[in-house]
């Protein structure tokens, strides 16, 4: 389609929306057309009023379509009527013009079902979940979109991945600058785990909240006295307790631990050979000989460690915050003066670890008839008028806003938690890969005041360990990694486990180990990260 035949096309879209919103009531909070719109709107010409009347689109025009248009978007969900009047698909069709129809499957079942529509070649217009490496060969291949060739078209996109966080483009991208997944922007919490602590029994047994390594120990002790049938710290997270604690010792990286980026030497290295992780082990083995740790840390189930924590058998451990009140809710009944906090980190760094500001889930656009309209829908949704949509709700229709600045859903009053997995079900909002941008006034960051504290805790303190680089590898380098860095992390926790539970394992078996981890392809890995390391600071 010619600029020309474009700009016509939004012309006449705009008086068919200025006719229709004379009769409306919605509220004027559009902003004015920013530098990043699309290039078929003249640079003078002011929002449309369909833009105008549903807040802040970032620039792009509504309606993106001016005839209904079909599309067809993949995701998982454990909500089988998506589509079944549900506000979020209603509000869509009558703000874009386009009528999405939602391809939702279980969340269990999702990957295989992925696995058989990609290999059937018949793409959705949109979806999610592919390995990055799958589709960006995909990509290349023109089975799916590359963003970046439309980013003029996408003011919000443009914004903030272009202008904003540039770096986007290098860590998700492939290497001839081209992306094919849409980012997620700003849905981390600050804080979303740590050390718990149960402060009800601290204070009755007089002990102080730790505020470093030995005053955790200290307080194990005195928790392990007084309850000498007890083991003070309990795990569910099985092996993932090494990279839980690394940050506290400056190893950590939620993604591709054990290997870590190290800002003080700018390089790469393997956790699990640094003296910082003898460090580690060695105050792990000292808990564990002393029955400060429960014997089952590496191999718990859920269920088990649960009881352990709301029993009276444990009371220390490391989890969600959503757990301070989860637990309280389920023992309160039993036990009123239950009391579940965030604790200080351990180790001697003081930190935790620092969510991504930008996550990459794999939401892809196929290359069809409609790429163009399946994009502008994404930019839509990644607007802070979208944003509003999907994960806040229609103000007047479903929610007002409450006192405390959240919003209030009258229809969701019976219910003692209106929480987003109950959003998903009522009106198919907060459907994983259709929120793009998080509104941070929606009820998923409205804390608990035992939340709050975590919060609070963390970042006045200033507490959280440098975010590392998000890398982009090239086929080779993926071979490389997708042959060793499994069985290499494998090798790594089995030595963990030995380490600590072997009382003969010592100072000899940790020189076996630095010896033996390079013939497990530790230095191949790192050389990899370190690499592409080096790829990504010269393309600043």
């Amino acid at each position: 389609m010619s600029k020309k035949i474009l700009s016509m096309t939004l012309i006449l879209s705009m008086l068919i929306v200025i006719l229709s919103a004379c009769s409306g009531n919605g509220s004027e909070t559009g902003s004015g057309v920013s530098a990043s719109d699309p290039p078929a709107a003249a640079p003078s010409q002011s929002p449309d009023a369909g833009s105008q009347q549903y807040g802040d689109t970032g620039g792009l025009q509504l309606p993106i379509v001016d005839e209904p248009v079909t599309i067809t978007y993949m995701l998982p969900s454990n909500v089988a009527d998506l589509n079944d009047n549900k506000l979020v698909v209603n509000e869509l069709l009558k703000r874009t013009g386009i009528k999405v129809e939602f391809q939702s499957y279980s969340p269990q079942t999702y990957q295989d079902k992925l696995k058989v529509v990609v290999a059937s070649g018949k793409l959705p217009d949109i979806f999610i979940g592919l390995k990055p490496a799958e589709l960006k060969k995909i990509g290349q291949q023109k089975g799916v979109a590359a963003i970046t060739d439309y980013a003029d078209m996408l003011p919000n996109f443009k914004k903030l991945y272009v202008e904003e966080n540039a770096w986007v483009i290098k860590s998700f991208g492939d290497q001839n600058g081209n992306l094919y997944t849409w980012p997620i922007f700003n849905l981390n919490r600050d804080v979303n785990h740590g050390f718990l602590y149960r402060k009800d029994i601290f204070d009755k047994l007089g002990i102080e909240e730790w505020t470093n390594t030995e005053q955790f120990y200290e307080a194990l002790k005195k928790l392990k006295e007084a309850y000498p049938d007890s083991y003070p710290y309990a795990s569910k997270g099985l092996a993932n307790i090494f990279k839980d604690w690394s940050f506290g010792w400056g190893l950590g990286n939620a993604d591709n631990y054990p290997a870590y980026y190290d800002e003080k030497d700018g390089a790469w290295k393997f956790a699990s050979v640094q003296p910082e992780h003898k460090e580690m082990l060695d105050f792990m083995k000292r808990l564990y000989n002393e029955g400060l740790i429960d014997p089952e840390f590496l191999t718990d189930t859920q269920d088990s460690w649960t009881t352990k924590m709301t029993s009276g058998k444990a009371f220390v451990t490391w989890d969600w915050i959503g757990r301070l009140d989860l637990f309280y809710n389920q023992i309160k009944d039993q036990n009123p003066e239950y009391d579940l906090r965030y604790a200080n980190p351990v180790g001697p760094t003081g930190n935790v670890r620092s969510l991504p500001e930008v996550s990459d889930f794999s939401i892809a656009v196929a290359n069809n008839k409609n790429t163009e309209i399946s994009l502008k829908l994404l930019d839509y949704l990644t607007s802070p008028s979208g944003s509003e949509l999907m994960t806040v709700g229609v103000e007047g229709v479903n929610f007002e806003w409450g006192d405390d600045g959240f919003p209030v859903y009258p229809e969701l009053a019976e219910l003692p938690l209106v929480d987003i997995g109950v959003l998903e079900d009522r009106y198919s909002m907060w459907l994983e890969g259709a929120y793009l941008r998080p509104d941070r006034r929606s009820v998923y960051y409205k804390f608990s005041e035992k939340e709050q504290e975590a919060q609070d805790k963390i970042l006045k303190g200033d507490k959280r360990e440098a975010r590392d680089p998000i890398l982009n590898f090239t086929d080779e380098e993926i071979s490389v990694l997708a042959e060793l860095q499994t069985s290499l992390q494998k090798a790594a926790e089995e030595f963990n486990a030995k380490y600590i539970l072997d009382k003969s394992y010592g100072e000899q078996q940790w020189q076996d180990w630095l010896r033996n981890a390079p013939k497990n392809g530790s230095e191949q890995v790192i050389k990899v990260y370190n690499d592409a390391q080096k790829r990504f600071d010269e393309s600043k």
